[in-house]
């Protein structure tokens, strides 16, 4: 894979002003990471129901309460996954959370049962696919960061997330740095751009890097950087296999135009969603 300076500095340029949205959203309070992550949750969802709707015709029939009780019963999991630490006065978003997924599941089971006729179950189950990919990884994000877990700084909530987001952005850009320059051998049919030494030189960059940095620079426990770093690597890249699996079959190149050089939210997510899940259950059952 030749490398290209001019994709190179677009790439860069887009990336040094998301990387400024990210950061002002991850750090500036538990509010400004409420509102990113549901700003990214709609966008995701948007451009999955976009690609759906290109693999399978029939899914751009389904009626307009269906795509969004669907995205708002998604939102609804992420808003419940806020805990008491999320609150206006004496209402926790918790609450809310419950009640937008209980009268959204009442639209969405209007929808494929009252307006989509003949009922199509595999339409259905596109939708409930995506609640598994996307919005499940994002209320699970949120709930990782509502915890106020210690272990790594202090009492530091948005740390594990930061890491876990790091980590991603680090192992993309050194295995498309180390892909570039030595990459030969093809790593997937599904992503011929992608090679073994780029995918594995990236992994161990990632996880060297972003774990010296951590223990290094903030006194990090060094063990839990490295496992959630690992885990970050090697479920990121499978996560970028199933969202260029999805372009393929849909017959596109990027899942959207918001981010030039790198495409749509899928394309800038795809990684995260399919690693946050395994970066969730390491947190809770084994720190």
């Amino acid at each position: 894979m030749a490398f290209h300076f001019q994709t190179f500095k677009t790439r860069a340029l887009t990336a040094i002003v998301f990387t400024a949205v990210m950061l002002a959203g991850l750090l500036i309070n538990h509010w400004t990471f409420l509102l990113l992550f549901s700003i990214i949750h709609f966008g995701c969802w948007i451009e999955y129901q976009r690609l759906v709707g290109l693999i399978d015709p029939n899914y751009q029939s389904i009626s307009r309460l269906h795509k969004f009780s669907i995205m708002q019963l998604g939102w609804g999991f992420m808003l419940w996954n806020t805990g008491t630490g999320f609150s206006i006065g004496s209402v926790n978003m918790d609450d809310i959370g419950l009640a937008i997924m209980l009268l959204s599941l009442i639209g969405f089971i209007i929808a494929v049962t009252f307006k989509e006729k003949p009922f199509n179950p595999k339409l259905l189950s596109r939708s409930v696919f995506g609640l598994l990919y996307i919005s499940l990884s994002w209320g699970l994000l949120i709930n990782i960061r509502s915890q106020g877990m210690t272990g790594l700084f202090s009492d530091l909530s948005f740390i594990y997330p930061l890491i876990l987001i790091i980590s991603i952005w680090v192992n993309d850009t050194m295995a498309y740095i180390v892909g570039s320059f030595i990459g030969k051998t093809p790593f997937s049919s599904i992503s011929p751009k992608k090679t073994w030494e780029g995918t594995i030189g990236g992994a161990l960059l990632a996880i060297v890097t972003v774990s010296l940095t951590a223990h290094l620079a903030f006194g990090a426990a060094l063990l839990p950087v490295i496992f959630i770093s690992a885990i970050a690597a090697v479920f990121g890249t499978l996560g970028d296999l199933l969202e260029s699996k999805l372009k393929r079959r849909a017959g596109v190149k990027d899942s959207g135009q918001i981010m030039p050089g790198h495409g749509g939210f899928l394309d800038r997510f795809d990684s995260l969603l399919f690693a946050i899940p395994f970066v969730w259950l390491y947190i809770r059952f084994l720190l």
